[in-house]
């Protein structure tokens, strides 16, 4: 293909993403873009090593100016917009004006509908925007579509995701792996969920639960903002229930809790010896510096559940993955799912088999596909079925 993709935020994620598009998605190019450049060029030199290839290249731009992504984005057939979540729209207006392509990866439902609000002007220009499309909200949301896509009738939908140390340190037993502002904002709000073929806001940290893992035991979940997104909206109608909750070890939920029902998320700024603070921010700050210096390889699990009926009998289907770190490539598995899934959409779109306009991320590609494309890149599923009265 002749396909130019340029990847804004040359973090994490995004180093990831530019991987895979090196490895999968034949490209013409790959743009590696951020504010630091030597950060870009790191991470583009880091890509053409594994791949012992020069598609990956590096430039400077700004976010936060539409000329510098005018600039960017005017030469480009894709963009993948891993910087923080409140940036996407931005960014999409400029998309439109560019006649670019757009995918970002999401993580927070109102500012997805921000971006969703450019359907008429994305479908005018030719382009395709697409919110979401990481690892929850994206992948845990592909891995619903399939269950949907493989039962007759669907009453259930259960997703429960978590990043984790896999060495965990009390009393956390936990390790930021993406920005830890993005951390509180599932904390904290609300979820949504689809319940009883209603649209119901559930508060965060809350109806808490315990699941056996295979090779871990006992594991906790609860409910987290951000995670279905638009999904319960789009299906309304389609299943009775849908939701989504966040795996981690036992005990992480109260302790988290504290810090929520004590106000150290507060976003109105309070008095503290003559200086005007948001405890948000010095939360962040503190809090974010101290979990940083925790040093481990991390590991993602997953499970999908889907209740409903298949020939006529009740039936249970299972997905469940437990992806570790890679030592090969050096990406951590919140890395290799999250870069990976923005990059198998953003090849769909290169690929010409995902429509114009701005799309809720499950109406944009069959959870069959993505499926298939996610086991060719090495993440192993497991499937499971039983029969459900």
């Amino acid at each position: 293909m002749n396909t130019r993709y340029v990847i804004l935020g040359a973090g994490m994620q995004g180093t990831a993403a530019a991987y895979d598009l090196a490895k999968f998605a034949q490209p013409h190019s790959v743009t590696l873009a951020d504010y630091n450049l030597e950060t870009a060029q790191k991470a583009a030199e880091r890509v053409n090593k594994l791949l012992g290839s020069n598609l990956c290249h590096a430039a400077q731009a700004d976010a936060t100016s539409e000329s510098s992504l005018f600039e960017l984005m005017q030469n480009a057939d894709i963009l993948l917009s891993c910087i923080p979540y409140y940036m996407h729209p931005k960014v999409a207006k400029i998309a439109v004006a560019t006649k670019t392509n757009m995918l970002d990866l999401g993580g927070n439902t109102d500012i997805t509908r921000e971006t969703l609000e450019h359907d008429a002007a994305a479908k005018e220009a030719g382009i395709t925007l697409v919110p979401d499309c990481g690892l929850a909200p994206g992948l845990v949301n592909s891995l619903g579509m399939w269950l949907i896509e493989n039962l007759d009738e669907t009453e259930t939908i259960k997703l429960y995701c978590g990043v984790l140390p896999q060495n965990p340190v009390p009393p956390l037993n936990y390790k930021v792996t993406f920005n830890v502002e993005g951390l509180v904002t599932e904390y904290d709000y609300e979820g949504v969920v689809l319940r009883n073929h209603e649209i119901q806001m559930v508060p965060t940290l809350t109806e808490l639960e315990t699941l056996t893992v295979e090779g871990l035991g006992t594991m906790e979940a609860f409910v987290t903002s951000g995670g279905t997104s638009m999904a319960p909206y789009t299906l309304q109608g389609k299943v009775a229930n849908y939701e989504y909750k966040t795996f981690r070890f036992p005990g992480h939920c109260y302790a988290m809790r504290l810090y929520k029902d004590f106000g150290f998320w507060r976003e109105d700024e309070v008095d503290v010896k003559g200086v005007k603070v948001r405890p948000k921010d010095v939360w962040c700050r503190v809090f974010g510096e101290e979990l940083a210096k925790i040093q481990d390889l991390d590991m993602c699990i997953i499970r999908a559940v889907g209740i409903g009926k298949k020939n006529g009998a009740g039936k249970q289907l299972q997905i469940d993955i437990h992806d570790h770190q890679d030592l090969e490539t050096g990406f951590t598995s919140m890395e290799r799912l999250t870069g990976f899934s923005i990059a198998i959409y953003a090849a769909e779109i290169a690929a010409g088999n995902i429509e114009s306009g701005a799309l809720r991320y499950e109406n944009a590609m069959t959870g069959t596909r993505f499926v298939e494309e996610i086991q060719r890149r090495g993440i192993h599923l497991k499937f499971s079925e039983e029969s459900h009265n």
